[in-house]
C-alpha cells in the first residue's frame, strides 16, 4: 500500500509532464529521489541539473545515480538554488523543489524564505510554456514557517493569465503536514 508521502503524490504529475529528451531542474537535490526521477524520464537525449548547497547531498545523489547508471545524464551544481540562471541557460521543462532541511541533515541548514522565493522566480523565467514547477513546501517544528506563509502569498500573487497554481493540503494529518504546490506556466 502506497504511503501517499508528498513526494509520491508530487511525482505523480511529474511523470504526467516530463517526456524523453527534455531539460529539468532539480533546484534542491537533497538525498536525490527527484533527480533520479527526472533523470528517468528525461532518457539518455535529455539532462538534469541538480542544486544544493550541501556537499553532503550532492554526494548521496551522485551515489544513487551511480547506482542506477544515470549519472552521465545529470550535472551536478554546488550552489545555492537562487543562482541556478547562472547555471543553467536553456528552457526547461519542470523544476522541482523541496523546501525545508535535507532529511536525516542538520536542521540548521534550511531553505529560506528570501532565497526561495528568489529561486521560484527563476525557475519561472526559465520555464518554457506548458512547463510546471513543482513545489513541497515543508514547515513543521524546527523549521520554514515564514518560508512556507512567504512562499504561499507569492504563489497567490502570480498573475493568472501566466500561471496556473494549484496548492494542496493534507487536510486531516496532524503537525504540520507539507504542502504540495504545483505550477503551470501559460
Amino acid at each position: 500500500m502506497k504511503k501517499y508521502q508528498i513526494t509520491e503524490w508530487c511525482h505523480q504529475f511529474i511523470k504526467n509532464h516530463v517526456e524523453n529528451g527534455e531539460v529539468c531542474i532539480d533546484a534542491t537535490a537533497g538525498n536525490g529521489n527527484d533527480t533520479l526521477l527526472l533523470a528517468e524520464l528525461v532518457g539518455e537525449n535529455g539532462k538534469v541539473y541538480a542544486f544544493d548547497i550541501q556537499e553532503q547531498a550532492l554526494q548521496k545523489t551522485k551515489e544513487r545515480l551511480e547506482e542506477n547508471g544515470l549519472e552521465d545524464r545529470v550535472e551536478l551544481i554546488l550552489e545555492s538554488h537562487e543562482k541556478m540562471e547562472q547555471w543553467v541557460k536553456e528552457t526547461v521543462s519542470c523544476v522541482v523543489f523541496n523546501f525545508g532541511y535535507l532529511p536525516g541533515g542538520n536542521h540548521f541548514l534550511s531553505t529560506k524564505k528570501e532565497s526561495s522565493i528568489k529561486a521560484i522566480e527563476g525557475g519561472l523565467s526559465l520555464l518554457k510554456k506548458g512547463g510546471m514547477m513543482s513545489l513541497c513546501i515543508y514547515s513543521g517544528g524546527d523549521s520554514g514557517f515564514k518560508e512556507k506563509e512567504g512562499i504561499l502569498q507569492y504563489l497567490h500573487m502570480l498573475d493568472s493569465k501566466k500561471y496556473l497554481v494549484i496548492v494542496s493540503q493534507y487536510y486531516n494529518r496532524p503537525n504540520n503536514p507539507p504542502i504540495p504546490a504545483m505550477i503551470i506556466k501559460l
